[in-house]
């Protein structure tokens, strides 16, 4: 929910329920966002988000909630793959470029994985997106429940990743899809047997591991 000062903030967040997270509107990098569990806090963390954007935003924290992201492919005729799944090992409430992260995810069920499966389908077909899109999930692991964090119509890092642990070239066939080719008819460049509208089977697990460039820091 959004706002423009600090008592609507404060009426939000116990409709919504603590703790929330706090956002400024129109900021990038996180810029004036935090988690408040009480009145006292939000009131803070609302004056400095305000300072740098006249709308702060206020969500139900979803902190210790898992990660998981899903890559999904659409041609021009509506046809649609899931490439690749992955799952942070970190929760929610670390970024993913901190985060070890694991291709396919390894605690979903078989029944939240065909959900999510199914949610990123009806997703990027509702967006009408061609191409490539990246859709980000926050897991409830007491419950069922689930919210979809962040959709990258387009490419991102993580489709790097998603590309290396399956073989399947994502840049490649997303530009080709942008140039009117479809998935069915459209080759697999790397198998070069199979077609872009078959999605990969992994009978293997493939890590990222965060690299931290000490070298970057004067004092280390």
């Amino acid at each position: 929910a959004c706002c423009n000062n600090i008592d609507d903030a404060v009426k939000l967040a116990k409709e919504i329920g603590y703790p929330v997270l706090v956002r400024a509107a129109f900021a990038l990098g996180g810029l004036g966002s935090g988690f408040a569990h009480d009145d006292d806090q939000l009131r803070e963390l609302a004056a400095q988000a305000l300072v740098n954007s006249p709308q702060i935003i206020i969500d139900k924290s979803l902190k210790g909630w898992k990660e998981l992201e899903y890559e999904v492919v659409r041609d021009a005729n509506d046809n649609c793959i899931t490439v690749c799944n992955m799952e942070n090992f970190d929760p929610v409430g670390t970024h993913t470029g901190d985060s070890i992260v694991i291709a396919p995810s390894q605690t979903l069920t078989n029944d939240e994985y065909f959900r999510l499966r199914e949610c990123a389908l009806k997703m990027i077909r509702h967006l009408g997106v061609v191409g490539e899109c990246n859709i980000q999930y926050a897991v409830d692991p007491m419950s069922k429940e689930f919210r979809i964090i962040e959709v990258n119509a387009r490419l991102s890092r993580s489709s790097a990743l998603a590309s290396k642990a399956t073989g399947y070239p994502l840049a490649y066939v997303a530009a080709k899809l942008a140039l009117g080719s479809d998935l069915v008819s459209l080759r697999n460049s790397v198998t070069r047997v199979t077609t872009a509208c078959f999605e990969p089977a992994l009978d293997y697990v493939v890590a990222k591991v965060p690299r931290w460039d000490l070298r970057k820091f004067a004092t280390v």
